[in-house]
């Protein structure tokens, strides 16, 4: 670990003071790249600053940003830090519900909007006295506008440079059982996280990472914003969903992180071109299968990515084999929005143990309670939820640990597997207790299924909701008779009261738009199980049904 500990601020102005003309963000506008090199970075977050002192902010209030990832996000976080204010990211996913509540709870002053997928009705969630600043892109109308600003204002020349234990941003969870709750992360638990994250991959500035998953996350966050502003890596961005591949392909990025349901994506889009049979026999082939893989690998745009992550969600074991032998191999992780989604990794320098999370990164402590919940102590943990000191209470251990919800096995070599989560746990008709996540991930082994959810509270046997992947180009009977070869040899693998009774493949595909997903793509099971009630709760008919 780093000795010496430095805010972001003092490193912006580290990299303003020794490399200012090297680039940092990479933003593709109407399909040309506009590339920002530190020094310009510094000055619009400068601008953006005098703008929100010229408002009226003082140091501890607290600035909204409600965007898709851009540079513009990044900067005006800068901005925020530069002036003394906290940040409040929401996901850019969020109805007018959330980011009303959200704004409110926080008390903000101040929001930037930016690019958004859904605009429609949305500036009535922003609540009267806060003020609305548009990013330079087609958004919802706004009270100013961000190039005005940037002309408008001349750049601070007192920077605010905060104690290490000054709250630096209120990180609110995705909301997946009820309103989201707001971590309060301090500048220790983000200088801590960015500077380890940095040395565990030893990258700099000749490295560049893909940033698309929310930047609202904590995630992202992390190993995009932070890693990249404690080690110089550059950041490049998507235009749009439809011009994602095509940004993937420009960027060739060396670090590379993803959710399971892209990873299913991407496989399914490579088996469009190359049928899953064939390409084995290709890639058996000593020669040939060589080529095949880095043929697919620049296809794909990872022929120079080195670090491959997967996290939010469980993956199954089958589609990490297959990256693996197709020459990518995906590295699984796991943390928390209270973690600042520090916490495991399977990183550079271990084996790859697959169907495990890795083990825990450096400066983290982890153990089981009795019952196996994983509990964690770290310096990148929260110093609590915002306005909410019983919850803080009840989540946080007498020594200090953070009760996870996650119940889990660590290993002889430190090794840690999820088994699920505590509360996801359901007792059956028959009394007994069923844990949902294996049997999910035994059953999304099966190329056909993109998500998969597993109920069976009261239920005789539980039931598998199942959502295909949307490129499948398959026959009804051609789907019945796969996923009843997975159902049987799932089930025989099952204890009697934990074998699935039968398999519902459902028509409309879960979002976060649908309130299916939250917006780091984990399902909300209570949405999920709540939607398909009438449909899982007649036991009448088994085997593999369609919705």
């Amino acid at each position: 670990m780093t000795s010496t500990r430095r805010t972001p601020q003092e490193m912006l102005l580290h990299w303003e003071a020794t490399t200012p003309d090297d680039l940092w963000l990479h933003q593709p506008v109407n399909r040309q790249w506009r590339r920002f090199s530190w020094r310009e970075v510094g000055d619009q977050a400068r601008r953006i600053a005098a703008a929100l002192q010229a408002m009226g902010l003082v140091p501890g209030d607290r600035v909204g940003i409600f965007s898709k990832n851009c540079a513009e996000w990044i900067i005006s976080d800068l901005a925020i830090m530069l002036g003394g204010f906290v940040s409040v990211p929401v996901y850019n996913s969020a109805n007018a519900d959330t980011l009303g509540y959200v704004l409110r709870h926080a008390q903000c002053k101040a929001v930037f909007i930016g690019k958004l997928d859904k605009a429609e009705g949305l500036e009535k969630a922003i609540p009267e006295g806060c003020t609305s600043i548009a990013y330079p892109y087609d958004t919802l109308p706004t009270d100013l506008q961000w190039n005005d600003l940037l002309a408008k204002h001349d750049p601070i020349t007192d920077v605010v440079i905060p104690d290490m234990d000054d709250v630096m941003t209120i990180l609110y969870t995705s909301g997946s059982t009820g309103n989201p709750k707001g971590a309060v992360h301090t500048f220790s638990s983000y200088e801590f996280v960015g500077t380890n994250i940095g040395e565990v991959w030893n990258g700099g500035p000749s490295e560049k990472i893909l940033s698309y998953l929310p930047m609202a996350h904590c995630t992202d966050r992390a190993y995009v914003e932070s890693a990249s502003l404690y080690r110089g890596t550059q950041v490049a961005f998507t235009e749009s969903l439809e011009t994602f591949f095509d940004d993937l392909r420009e960027v060739r990025p060396t670090i590379f992180g993803s959710v399971p349901r892209l990873w299913k994506r991407f496989q399914l889009g490579v088996f469009e071109k190359t049928p899953p049979e064939k390409l084995e026999r290709l890639i058996r082939l000593p020669i040939v299968g060589g080529m095949v893989k880095k043929k697919i690998a620049k296809g794909l745009g990872m022929d120079r990515s080195t670090w491959n992550g997967s996290g939010a969600a469980p993956i199954a074991p089958s589609l990490l084999e297959w990256w693996e032998r197709i020459g990518i191999p995906v590295r699984e992780g796991w943390g928390m929005t209270e973690t600042f989604a520090y916490g495991t990794q399977s990183y550079p320098g271990i084996p790859i143990r697959i169907g495990t999370i890795g083990k825990a990164l450096p400066g983290v402590e982890l153990k089981l309670t009795e019952e196996g919940e994983l509990l964690i102590k770290s310096p990148s943990l929260m110093r609590e939820y915002y306005k909410e000191p019983e919850k803080t209470a009840e989540e946080f251990t007498a020594d200090g640990f953070f009760r996870t919800g996650d119940r889990a096995e660590i290993d002889e070599d430190g090794y840690v597997r999820i088994t699920g989560r505590a509360k996801e746990i359901f007792k059956t008709a028959k009394g007994k207790y069923v844990a949902p996540v294996p049997i999910e991930s035994l059953i999304a082994q099966n190329e056909m299924v993109e998500q998969v959810c597993l109920v069976g509270s009261g239920l005789i046997q539980p039931v598998a909701l199942v959502q295909l992947a949307p490129e499948l180009d398959s026959s009804r009977d051609e789907v019945s008779v796969s996923l009843e070869s997975t159902l049987n040899q799932v089930n025989t693998t099952l204890e009697s009261h934990a074998k699935v009774g039968r398999v519902v493949v459902v028509k409309e595909p879960w979002t976060p738009e649908n309130g299916m997903l939250t917006p780091t793509q984990k399902i909300k099971r209570h949405e999920v199980e709540k939607k398909f009630s009438p449909i899982t709760t007649n036991e009448k008919e088994t085997g593999i049904l369609f919705e």
